[in-house]
C-alpha cells in the first residue's frame, strides 16, 4: 500500500515539473508576442485615460517649430553680464 502512494507522489511530481518546464518553453518561445501585446494594451490603457485633450496629442502636436527656439539666442541666458549696466 505505501508504495502505491509513494508512486502517485512521484508520478505527480513528474507532471508538475513537465508542465513547469512547457510554461517556461512557451513562454520563452513566444516572449516577443508576450511583450509587444503588454505594450500595446498598457499605451491602449494611457491613451483611453487621458480622453479628449480639446485636439492636443497625437499629430496635432508641433515637431520642430520655428516659433519657439530650441536654444536660447544670447549666449548668458538673460543674466547680467558682470562690470555691465542693468
Amino acid at each position: 500500500m505505501c508504495q502505491k502512494i509513494v508512486n502517485v507522489i512521484a508520478l505527480s511530481s513528474g507532471l508538475v515539473s513537465a508542465a513547469v518546464v512547457a510554461s517556461g518553453v512557451y513562454v520563452y518561445v513566444n516572449r516577443d508576442a508576450i511583450v509587444d501585446n503588454i505594450k500595446s494594451q498598457a499605451i491602449e490603457s494611457v491613451m483611453g485615460s487621458m480622453g479628449d485633450l480639446g485636439g492636443l496629442g497625437g499629430d496635432s502636436l508641433p515637431i520642430g517649430n520655428d516659433s519657439v527656439p530650441s536654444t536660447p539666442s544670447s549666449s548668458n541666458l538673460g543674466l547680467p553680464v558682470p562690470g555691465s549696466a542693468f
